[in-house]
């Protein structure tokens, strides 16, 4: 039966730990200085070294030649006592413990007992390895808290845990804590190229930095996957091929395929790509995951950076790439993947998501900077945020923006990146699509000078009757709609002209058993009195009052059913806002069909 690499492969001195050196260097002085502790806590990741490093300490502190010069703290590795604890045989000086199934109170009780006997030797230690601490009991560590804090002489204590946070604070603080960090894929990469290099294996070096990726930081995991590359099949090489197949991964060729469907805006792709992996059993959390790294690489690449571990296929794939897509693109795509990724765990249509997603992605041509459409007809600031907007039906390229008129010409508007935009739909051969909008923008004036309030020197001072404002009434809500307040235009709707006064006070009636609408009009009562001025001369002020007869008053034609309010109303009712304080982009709104995103 062949020895597994991870266990051939292990460290037999703190020299040979990987990463690990802040805490081999200080293990290696403690006992070179004669400072070794009582305890220690070595916590971190799985398949970092903590085991490892306990092993080591313990054949250190009972190494033959231990005290010799030349060994600095090391243990020689080649003595009887160095032997037996590397190996795993019975040592009277060494006790390995697995917690999780010793964890109770009475298993404390007899690992106190049996701390209390001296070591086989005078100049010996004897020390305790308690692997997965973390599964102890909260008795069985109070059970322990005497003997760490007062042990035997020449007894020392190792813990080692991936879950620190569950050990009780009252042991961390009788113990001297070491926190093992994560293995880079560097790091891992360095180490199985020496270890296929001692068994005369060949590999590749694409396959050596998947394993890595693969390992998630723990160079024990990379020992094992290696294993199984290595028993697959009757090549006995270390291939790209031989990974993708033994490990499951996504090959990259599958990732730069996807990439090219949303940078070629080829979204109806989308799901026809999905499903052959669908088909082919990959994870799809695996996909999303790999997928991130991609775009996160991608992203690096485009603003000029080198991201680390990827191969020179792949980084020459990139370098064609990174001019097809914005970095703005980029960024929004990356930040759409870190909020789905949580409901992608908890969703049980993982695959819808994904593709909804990646269809997000193909169609971010339809967007444009609401900023850019005003540059482009002479408008706006640079002060002013930058807003997503979405074309409507009438799909329109950025660049085909008309420009403002002469006496403010704007350069053409850039679109958000990526391929090139749907061009816009020719007009009638009569009307140009410049004067379309310049017909929209001096429509929108004329609108706006016809809604703005009479001045008080031309209207008539005589009010009008109470049959002209009920006639009229509906003119009056669709004049606060057009202001861009929608919900208030459906308040007014459910009101009731009751009196006109000589001095031109409107009074509206309401049913009594439900003030909604009058705390409403309270709180715009300018709105409404401009709506008024604009179609009634001689109406001065607007009171509201409770009326039993305002519901059966109501016009059939004037009641309106009450509608749901969602979210593309409210985005809707925010451009008629944005919309009425400016002609220019009232002009845009109506000539591009745009609608409001962010």
């Amino acid at each position: 039966m062949s020895l597994a690499l991870a266990r051939k492969y292990r460290p037999r001195n703190f020299a040979t730990v990987a990463v690990q050196s802040h805490v081999a260097n200080t293990l290696k002085g403690a006992i070179a200085r004669g400072r070794v502790a009582h305890g220690y806590l070595l916590c971190g990741p799985r398949g970092t070294g903590k085991t490892t490093l306990a092993r080591v300490l313990a054949m250190a502190l009972n190494c033959e030649r231990r005290g010799e010069p030349e060994l600095a703290g090391e243990p020689c590795g080649h003595c009887q006592s160095c032997q037996r604890i590397w190996s795993g045989a019975s040592s009277l000086d060494v006790v390995e413990i697995d917690a999780a199934s010793n964890g109770g109170v009475s298993d404390a009780r007899d690992l106190r007992e049996r701390a209390m006997y001296a070591p086989s030797g005078d100049d010996r230690y004897k020390v305790y390895i308690i692997d997965e601490a973390h599964m102890l009991s909260r008795d069985a560590w109070n059970a322990l808290l005497k003997v760490l804090e007062e042990p035997p002489p020449r007894v020392v204590f190792v813990f080692a845990t991936t879950e620190a946070h569950k050990v009780l604070g009252t042991v961390v603080s009788r113990l001297q804590r070491f926190d093992l960090k994560r293995i880079g894929p560097a790091e891992i990469r360095e180490r199985l190229a020496a270890v296929l290099t001692e068994e005369g294996i060949p590999f590749e070096a694409d396959a050596l930095g998947m394993i890595a990726r693969a390992a998630d930081g723990g160079l024990r995991d990379a020992l094992s996957l290696t294993d199984q590359v290595l028993a697959l099949g009757d090549s006995a090489a270390v291939t790209r091929d031989n990974v993708t197949v033994a490990l499951g991964l996504v090959p990259d060729e599958i990732y730069l395929a996807l990439l090219d469907v949303i940078l070629e805006r080829r979204a109806a792709d989308v799901f026809a790509l999905v499903q052959q992996q669908a088909d082919a059993g990959v994870d799809f959390t695996l996909l999303l995951a790999g997928f991130g790294r991609l775009l996160r690489a991608l992203f690096a690449v485009a603003i000029g950076g080198q991201p680390p571990e990827l191969s020179d296929t792949m980084r020459e794939a990139l370098d064609a790439r990174k001019t097809r897509v914005s970095q703005g693109d980029l960024l929004r795509m990356l930040h759409a993947l870190l909020e789905m990724e949580p409901m992608y765990r908890r969703s049980g249509q993982p695959q819808l998501l994904l593709e909804t997603l990646l269809v997000r992605f193909a169609l971010l041509d339809r967007t444009v900077e609401l900023e850019e459409v005003l540059k482009g007809f002479g408008a706006g600031g640079h002060d002013d945020p930058p807003l997503r907007v979405a074309h409507g039906s009438r799909v329109a390229s950025a660049h085909a923006l008309p420009p403002s008129p002469p006496a403010a010409v704007a350069p053409a508007l850039p679109h958000s990146g990526g391929a090139p935009l749907a061009p816009f739909a020719p007009p009638p051969p009569s009307r140009t699509a410049t004067q379309q909008v310049a017909d929209a923008a001096a429509a929108a004036q004329r609108s706006a000078a016809r809604s703005a309030p009479v001045a008080p020197a031309t209207r008539s001072s005589a009010p009008p009757t109470l049959e002209q404002v009920k006639a009229n009434w509906s003119a009056v809500a669709e004049t606060i709609r057009d202001n861009g307040r929608g919900m208030l235009a459906q308040v007014v709707y459910r009101l009731v002209p009751m009196q006109v006064t000589p001095q031109g006070v409107l009074t509206l009636g309401y049913d009594p058993a439900d003030d909604t609408f009058s705390a409403a009009v309270e709180g715009a009562r300018a709105d409404v009195l401009a709506a008024l001025q604009a179609s009634f001369a001689g109406i001065t002020s607007v009171t509201v009052q409770a009326s039993g007869a305002a519901a059966a008053l109501v016009a059939p034609a004037a009641r309106v059913p009450t509608k749901r309010l969602t979210a593309h109303d409210v985005q809707q009712q925010r451009t008629e806002q944005m919309a009425s304080k400016d002609p220019l982009l009232e002009a845009a709104v109506k000539a591009l069909d745009l609608e409001l995103l962010d």
